[in-house]
């Protein structure tokens, strides 16, 4: 108890400095202006994936890697490609754990700060090549290396909240977090930018088509009359995002690569 509360001492003494100094130093790679920092981020992830895991396995839609080596040899293939695309801004630094959720009716994925990543089993089933599945994978993991999750979370519950989560203080809240994670809605820049970034880490990986995340807007779109994907309501359209995809792709001239579908026929098979 004594070791707990110095532990609250100190986040909350680093709270006040990071408040204070919010407007000048504290910031990400990139110069964003955020509070968390990207141990905070991490803790909190860790945090809330376990809770993640814990709902899901216990209604039985988790799959575990020991149970399904060959799904996850075939995901891991993907992910690690993107991962090395060499544009990942936090590649070493978290977890970078993508796990599957198996219901065939939800096409949907999501990513919680710190690099964890939950992909249904349903949006695998939708997806019609390894470059589509690519980029849905880029776009999730762009949001926790934009730090887009974390930020959010802060916008929706307050930044103590969230630190007293971070030190297991807040059980219901955790609970809460991790329920809501899935149907977490970004703002139009945040998608905007994760469509992005999901271009330019396929690009580096040069394998993937980098706009694939586009192919599977666009079956989504055109499948949607009435019973929407479920990653539309909760990934919001920022406008002409197909084409904003498409261009980006153009400019970087890597929208052609024709790779096999292999890993995504096997996560198909497995599944």
């Amino acid at each position: 108890m004594f070791r707990r509360s110095l532990s609250r001492l100190y986040l909350m003494g680093a709270l006040a400095l990071s408040l204070g100094a919010a407007t000048s130093s504290c910031t990400d790679k990139d110069g964003n202006p955020v509070l968390f920092s990207i141990e905070d981020d991490i803790a909190l992830g860790a945090q809330v994936a376990r809770q993640t895991d814990s709902t899901y396995r216990a209604k039985g839609q988790l799959v575990e890697r020991a149970s399904n080596p060959a799904a996850y040899r075939a995901l891991d293939n993907v992910v690690q490609r993107v991962l090395n695309s060499g544009q990942v801004q936090y590649r070493n630094e978290f977890k970078w754990d993508v796990k599957i959720i198996k219901d065939d009716n939800v096409q949907n994925a999501f990513a919680s700060p710190g690099g964890h990543i939950y992909v249904f089993s349903g949006l695998i089933k939708f997806l019609d090549t390894e470059s589509q599945l690519a980029g849905v994978l880029g776009h999730e993991m762009a949001h926790a290396d934009r730090r887009h999750t974390s930020r959010q979370l802060q916008n929706e519950y307050g930044i103590s909240l969230l630190l007293s989560v971070v030190l297991g203080e807040n059980p219901g809240q955790l609970a809460q977090i991790a329920a809501g994670l899935g149907t977490l809605k970004f703002g139009r820049d945040f998608e905007r930018e994760a469509d992005e970034y999901s271009v330019i880490y396929l690009n580096g990986t040069g394998t993937y088509a980098c706009d694939g995340a586009a192919g599977f807007f666009i079956k989504a779109e055109q499948q949607s009359q009435g019973n929407p994907p479920e990653f539309l309501s909760t990934h919001p359209n920022p406008g002409s995002r197909v084409e904003a995809i498409q261009n980006k792709g153009t400019e970087l001239n890597c929208r052609n690569r024709t790779p096999g579908n292999e890993n995504l026929q096997i996560l198909k098979t497995s599944l």
